[in-house]
């Protein structure tokens, strides 16, 4: 049996490499002759920069930025194609990962690290960014990581606004005079998902504030200051309106990135599958397996594994989810994937789960074949 193994990561938990290793072994206890195909996947989040610099033979630069609540930290960003394409992850340097959950605040969080990231990216020389914006712990529109590359966000006096979403209600104008002119000669792509728009009700701070720690007043205050942020780009002369779609990504940097460096947004997965030769292995495969943390209604609407499932069943293969845990209207996902199943075996609670989750997800690989194996022989 050829099975390409193509995992998102589960978050908190294992990476996309890790969940690779972990199923193949699961894989060959069943069936020591199979062959398996390990492609490790991202969406645009965390391990979007190490899956398509890996998987393109590239290298890794280590630089120092500015975490989301201050203070210095040690992101990376890949180079690849001879050093002409830097691959960067936001949230190696404003992610949520970087922060406990009892710190979460997006009225304090900053982008202010991504910015830094890029500059230091453009240091390299590279020609064009590809840039995952996921799985950011920021709600601050970009001004953080705008400010970072040389634009000066100002109040009523024409003094910096400061960093933060609270930092979104003094906002009065744009200076985009001093901003690093090196953003006018590289391509940038945007890889995400998302779609939503940058204000109201399917907006950046209603749909992801929550996630990121904002209160219900938060989100209030949250969404009226990004209308004075673009309001403030209109008036700079620099965007017509923040109405498009993934401009609500990652707290508003999508909207930020597009306006002000004139990025493209990208299906994050459908970038990574690219570089990462997913596609070339298809027809050399008889089964696909993917996976991810947890799985609910956003999975079939449009996130990695459900475009792992579609691209899959273009070539005519069958995909199997094997996930952490099953929400949502879990039958609704077999329209989407052959096969899906949660690898909890009993634990009670999220620690419990996780503490076990290398095992259980083995287990469930390696039950998987059997199933399959089964299935020949009652069909012989």
């Amino acid at each position: 049996m050829r099975i390409i193994v193509a995992p998102d990561s589960f978050k908190g938990n294992m990476s996309a490499p890790e969940a690779c290793a972990v199923i193949e072994a699961g894989i060959l206890r069943a069936d020591k002759d199979a062959r398996v195909y390990k492609i490790p996947l991202a969406d645009g989040g965390e391990g979007t920069a190490r899956a398509v610099t890996l998987a393109a033979g590239g290298r890794f630069v280590k630089a120092g930025v500015t975490g989301p609540l201050g203070g210095k930290i040690e992101a990376e960003f890949g180079l690849i194609d001879d050093g002409k394409v830097a691959v960067l992850d936001m949230a190696s340097a404003s992610g949520l990962e970087l922060i406990g959950r009892d710190q979460l605040n997006p009225m304090k969080a900053t982008s202010y690290g991504t910015g830094e990231l890029i500059a230091a990216a453009l240091d390299t020389g590279a020609r064009e960014l590809i840039i995952g914006i996921g799985g950011s712990a920021t709600n601050d529109g970009g001004i953080g990581m705008i400010s970072a590359l040389g634009f000066k966000v100002l109040d009523e006096k024409g003094q910096p606004v400061g960093q933060g979403g609270e930092a979104l209600a003094k906002i009065a104008s744009i200076d985009s005079s001093g901003a690093d002119k090196r953003l006018k000669n590289v391509a940038i792509k945007v890889a995400c998902d998302v779609t939503n728009p940058l204000l109201g009700p399917k907006g950046a701070s209603a749909v992801f504030g929550p996630q990121k720690g904002a209160t219900p007043e938060m989100v209030k205050t949250l969404d009226a200051g990004l209308a004075r942020l673009g309001e403030a780009w209109i008036k700079a002369g620099l965007a017509k309106d923040v109405e498009q779609p993934g401009d609500g990504a990652a707290g508003g940097v999508g909207a930020a990135m597009r306006i002000c460096f004139g990025a493209v947004m990208e299906s994050g997965a459908m970038l990574v599958m690219q570089y990462s030769g997913f596609f070339n292995r298809l027809s050399d495969a008889d089964l696909i397996i993917t996976g991810e943390g947890m799985t609910d209604g956003q999975t079939a609407g449009g996130k990695l594994c459900s475009v792992v499932a579609r691209e899959g069943h273009k070539a005519g293969l069958p995909v199997a989810l094997i996930s952490g845990a099953l929400g949502g209207d879990a039958p609704n996902l077999l329209s989407v994937f052959d096969y899906a199943v949660s690898i909890a075996c009993g634990q009670i609670g999220l620690d419990a789960m996780i503490k076990d989750s290398k095992r259980d997800l083995g287990f469930a690989a390696e039950n998987l074949i059997r199933a399959i194996q089964l299935g020949e022989k009652i069909k012989a």
